[in-house]
Parts: C-alpha cells; structure tokens; sequence
C-alpha cells in the first residue's frame, strides 16, 4: 500500500466518484479508499474500469460492518460480497471493518474478515476507528494478520498511541481526515512550515503525517489541481525543525467525533 491515497467520501454527489477516480488515477494515484457506508462503491468501480491504469497497479480498500448499517452480524459475509459486487471486482485488496460498534462483536464478525480472507476476496484485512485495546481483542481472535488500521490523523490529532500500536505490532496507520477538514490551513505553526519551503499547508500536513513510521494518509480531493498538490506532498521533506515545531502545536481537535466512536465510551 503506497504512502498516499484517495479518500472517497462525501455527503452528496457521489456520481462524482467515477470521474475523480479515474482523474486521480491519471494524475499518478494508485491507491483508492472507499466503504460501503459511503454509497460510492459502484462508481468507484466504474472509475476504476474506464482508466487506463491496469486494475493490478491499483490498490483498493473498501470497508463494511458500519454501526448503523445493516446487515446483522450473522450476514456479514453477504455485506462482504456486496462491496465486491458493487465495485465490480473479484477482490478487494484490503477488507476493514469501519466500525467497532452497532452490530460489530469481535467474535462474530471476525470469523466472516478470516473466510474472506481465506477465500481470496480480500488480500489483507483492516480494522478502522479502534482503540489500542480494541486492536489487541481483534489481534488475539483474528487469524488473518492485521495489514492496517485507519482512523483520523493529523497535526491536531497526533495519535500517537495509535501511531505507537501499528509500528510495535508492524501494520499500517492509516490517516484519514488527515487536513482536519480544513482546520490545518490556518494553524500558524504549519502555515509558517509552509512558506518555508514554498508548499501548501496541506502538503505539509500530509508530510507530516507520511513522515511517521508505518504511516499512510488518505486525503479527498475532487480536482486534479488538488490531486497534484497532494502527491507532491511526497517530495516534500521535513527537517527536524519542521517536525518539532508542528509536534509543538497544542490545540487539539477532533473533527469525526461520533457518539458511537469507542473514545466516546
């Protein structure tokens, strides 16, 4: 999984997606994030489909068991295969659970990611939003090795005890939200990053972020002005000041912050 991806979701127009995959995909993306709670799945296939880019060069994760989403547990398989028929493809390159609530029981959802994964309709299993004690349940029950772990990360929400799990257990964080919605752009610690260097306050956010070990992000974007200001982002290299004075920043926010979210508990 490379160290920057797409992120799909939105609210409205999700039609759009098949145009912004395929755009992404031309502008050198080859990772694309989606979830079936994002109701997208069919035109991220499409999206996928209509490029010029080999389906095998591109890495693919989608997301099912969302907590207010049917099905009930004992149909997770039948979810599973929904993504995949949806996405048109035969297999997914990474299966995340979304969420560890609502129908989600470790012991009875897991079984379900261990037979698909078994069974080849996903080449990597993926857990997103969890705890560290949430993981380590997950871990003990899995059989299937953990790949990732996705939740939000950025510059206000460092993660690091998240961040510390995935690189003492050797799996892939993955940031989502990882601009805070916008809020990062007016942070003058990472503003004055930015004119330093000559970037964006994005591009030095996701630097920031992709700087960590065993870390990826996955921004949305819907322009390929956009799409190529992030995967610039890449080429970007932080010195140590950088770094320390973005790990100085005090204010804290959290822009996903869910009832049901298990930080909530």
């Amino acid at each position: 999984m490379l160290p920057l991806g797409l992120g799909t979701y939105s609210e409205d127009n999700r039609e759009q997606w098949t145009d912004n995959v395929r755009t992404a995909l031309d502008a050198g993306f080859r990772h694309i994030d989606t979830a079936q709670v994002y109701e997208n799945e069919r035109y991220v296939g499409e999206g996928l489909r209509s490029s010029a880019v080999d389906r095998d060069d591109v890495w693919l994760s989608t997301k099912t068991v969302h907590h207010d989403v049917p099905p009930e547990a004992d149909q997770v398989p039948d979810a599973i295969d929904g993504c995949l028929d949806r996405l048109g493809v035969d297999a997914v390159d990474l299966l995340y659970v979304h969420w560890p609530s609502g129908v989600y029981d470790h012991e009875t959802v897991l079984p379900a990611y261990d037979d698909a994964y078994d069974a080849g309709k996903t080449r990597h299993v993926g857990l997103s939003n969890f705890t560290p004690e949430l993981l380590d349940e997950a871990m003990d029950v899995l059989d299937a090795p953990l790949f990732a772990h996705q939740a939000e990360m950025h510059p206000l929400l460092p993660q690091a005890d998240l961040v510390a799990h995935a690189q003492a257990h050797d799996y892939t964080f993955v940031a989502y939200s990882p601009l805070a919605k916008g809020a990062v752009f007016d942070v003058p610690e990472i503003r004055e990053v930015a004119e330093k260097h000559d970037a964006t306050p994005a591009q030095v956010s996701l630097a920031w972020i992709t700087s960590h070990d065993n870390v990826a992000a996955i921004p949305k974007a819907s322009s390929r002005e956009h799409m190529e200001q992030n995967l610039a982002a890449l080429d970007l290299e932080l010195d140590d000041d950088d770094l320390d004075l973005i790990d100085s920043i005090d204010r804290r926010e959290r822009v996903i912050d869910a009832d049901h979210g298990p930080w909530n508990w």
